[in-house]
C-alpha cells in the first residue's frame, strides 16, 4: 500500500526591524520585531512510515542527526503525541545557512505541521507552538504562519495585515553566527520599547546590523550595493539583506545594477505563511 506524501515549502522570513530593549536573567535577549513571510523557500516532503522510524534524506553537510531542527521535531512531536509512526523526510535546501531567513527554524516548524497532520495528532497551533519554542525562538512564528509584532524572546507574537511587496534579497556568502552577534560587546541592548502604531507609521531600524556590519565586511558591502537602489536593510542577525518594491519589475531592475558575483533571490511579501496556504489546501481536498 502507498503512503501519504505530503510537499510542502517551508518559506523564508524577514526581520522588517527589530529592536533589542533589554536582557533576562537567563541570558536571552528580549526583543521587539516585525515578522513578514515571503513566498520563497526549501522544499520538504513527508512520506508517512508505520514503523515508528525517522529517516531524513538529503540531509546538510556537517550537521549531526542529535543536531539537526528537523529530526528533533520529528523526534519531539513522536513523543508528545505518543505516535507508533514515523515519517521519511527529504529536504530541498534553497535558503542560505547563517542568512536570517529562518531557514532551519522553517524547517522545524514545517516538519510539526506537517507531521502532525499526517500522524493526526490533531495538536492546536498553540500547543505546537510550545513544542517548537524548545527548538529555537524564531520556530513559533512559522508555526502560527501568520505576519507578526514580536516580543519577549520572539514568542510572544500579535498579528499584523502588512503590505505585500515584492522584496530584492541579497544573499552574501557567509554564516553569520547568532551568539557571536548577540555575545557582542558593543551590541544596542537598551533601545526603548516602541509600539506597533509606531512601527508600522515609521518603520524602524536592526539593532544588530552594526555589529553584523562590522564582523563581516561582506554584508557591509552589501548593504551599500542595495543602498544605491533602495533603503536597504539586514534581516534579523543573518547576512542576507533585502529591500522592498512596488512590483516584480521593479525588483528586477534593481537586481540587474548588483555585481554578477552577488547572489540574490526575488520574492513577494506574504502575512500567511505559503505552508499554511498548502496544508489548508490539502484538508479542503481531503
Amino acid at each position: 500500500m502507498t503512503q501519504p506524501l505530503i510537499t510542502l515549502t517551508s518559506p523564508a522570513k524577514l526581520n522588517l526591524m527589530l529592536h533589542i530593549i533589554g536582557r533576562r536573567a537567563d541570558g536571552y535577549h528580549q526583543l521587539q520585531t516585525v515578522f513578514q513571510f515571503l513566498d520563497y523557500g526549501d522544499s520538504m516532503q513527508f512520506k508517512l512510515r508505520t514503523d515508528h522510524q525517522l529517516i531524513l534524506h538529503d540531509s546538510l553537510p556537517g550537521v549531526l542527526p542529535e543536531q539537526n531542527l528537523i529530526l528533533r521535531a520529528a523526534h519531539l512531536l513522536q513523543q508528545h503525541s505518543n505516535s507508533q509512526q514515523g515519517a521519511e523526510i527529504w529536504l530541498n535546501k534553497q535558503l542560505p545557512m547563517g542568512g536570517g531567513v529562518g531557514g532551519g527554524s522553517s524547517n522545524a516548524a514545517t516538519t510539526l505541521l506537517a507531521l502532525n497532520q499526517l500522524w493526526q495528532c490533531q495538536l492546536p497551533l498553540t500547543k505546537l507552538a510550545q513544542l517548537g519554542l524548545q527548538l529555537g525562538a524564531d520556530v513559533p512564528v512559522f508555526i502560527q504562519g501568520q505576519s507578526c509584532f514580536a516580543e519577549g524572546v520572539g514568542e510572544q507574537m500579535t498579528p499584523l495585515v502588512l503590505a505585500e511587496p515584492w522584496f530584492l534579497v541579497v544573499t552574501p556568502k557567509v554564516c553569520i553566527s547568532t551568539a557571536e552577534v548577540f555575545s557582542a560587546p558593543e551590541l544596542t541592548r537598551d533601545s526603548q520599547p516602541i509600539t506597533i502604531r509606531t512601527v508600522l507609521e515609521q518603520g524602524h531600524r536592526n539593532d544588530c546590523q552594526a555589529v553584523v556590519e562590522r564582523l563581516y565586511p561582506e554584508v557591509h558591502e552589501a548593504l551599500n550595493l542595495l543602498g544605491r537602489v533602495c533603503q536597504a536593510k539586514l534581516t534579523g542577525t543573518g547576512s542576507c539583506v533585502f529591500g522592498s518594491f512596488p512590483s516584480q519589475a521593479a525588483a528586477e531592475s534593481a537586481a540587474r545594477t548588483l555585481p554578477n558575483s552577488l547572489p540574490y533571490f526575488i520574492a513577494k511579501g506574504a502575512n500567511t505563511s505559503v505552508t499554511h496556504r498548502q496544508l489548508n489546501k490539502l484538508k479542503e481536498l481531503g
